[in-house]
C-alpha cells in the first residue's frame, strides 16, 4: 500500500458505507478498501474506532473519520467536480439528510425488522416512513433531483436508504404512488457510479492482497 492512501473500512450492503463509497469514487480519490464481515470485525478497525461501525476512514496522518456523511464531505473537499455540495442549496441539503438519518432511518429499521418492534405492525412503520417518501416525491415532481436539476449531495446521501426501504417490499414500492421517486431510484441504481461501487470483494484479512478502490 502507498503510505499516502487512506484506508476505508466498508461493508458492501450497508447504506452508510454505500454513500461514503459513492463520494470517494466520484471524487477519484484512491483509498485502500477493506471489506468487513460485521459479525467478525477486524481488530484493526476496533483499534481505531470505538463505534466499530462502517464506514470508517483512516487518513495517512492517523486521523479517523467514522461518520459516513463526514467521509462524503472529506472526499468532496478533495474533488467535487460535479458540484454535489451546491453551496447555494446547503441548508436544504443538510435538512434533507438530517431527516433521512433521523426519523426516516428509525422507521426504516422498524419497517424492515418489524418483528423486533412489536409495538406496531410493519404497515404502521411503512406509513410513517412514507411521510418522507412523499416529501421526496413532491420535490421530484418539480425537479429532476432533490435539490434542483443536477445531482447533489442530498441525492447521493439519501438514495441508498430509499433503496433499502424499497426492497423491504419491492412489489409494493414499484406499484406505489411514488412514481417520480421510483424513476429517480431506478436511475441511480442503473448509473455507472453505483455499479462501480457495488463490486464484490472478499472479506479483508491482513495477509490479503491490497484492494485499491
Amino acid at each position: 500500500m502507498n503510505s499516502n492512501d487512506p484506508i476505508l473500512y466498508s461493508f458492501r450492503r450497508c447504506p452508510y458505507a454505500m454513500r461514503a463509497r459513492l463520494a470517494i469514487k466520484n471524487s477519484n480519490v484512491k483509498v485502500e478498501l477493506r471489506e468487513v464481515v460485521l459479525r467478525k470485525k477486524p481488530q484493526q478497525l476496533l483499534n481505531i474506532s470505538a463505534k466499530a461501525t462502517v464506514p470508517v476512514l483512516q487518513l495517512p496522518d492517523g486521523t479517523v473519520i467514522d461518520e459516513s456523511i463526514d467521509i462524503m464531505y472529506w472526499a468532496l473537499a478533495c474533488n467535487d467536480a460535479d458540484n454535489w455540495i451546491q453551496k447555494e442549496e446547503s441548508e436544504t441539503i443538510s435538512q434533507l439528510i438530517q431527516c433521512n438519518d433521523g426519523k426516516f432511518k428509525h422507521y426504516l429499521d422498524c419497517y424492515k425488522y418489524a418483528d423486533r418492534y412489536p409495538e406496531h405492525d410493519a404497515l404502521f412503520y411503512r406509513q410513517q416512513g412514507e411521510l418522507f417518501l412523499a416529501e421526496l416525491e413532491t420535490r421530484l415532481i418539480k425537479k429532476n433531483f432533490l435539490c434542483g436539476d443536477i445531482v447533489s449531495l442530498a441525492d447521493m446521501a439519501i438514495f441508498p436508504f430509499i433503496r433499502q426501504f424499497a426492497h423491504v417490499d419491492l412489489d409494493w414500492f414499484k406499484s406505489s404512488q411514488y412514481t417520480k421517486l421510483n424513476q429517480w431510484l431506478f436511475n441511480q441504481l442503473e448509473s455507472p457510479l453505483f455499479v462501480a461501487i457495488m463490486n464484490k470483494y472478499p472479506a479483508w484479512h491482513i495477509e490479503h492482497e491490497i484492494t485499491i478502490f
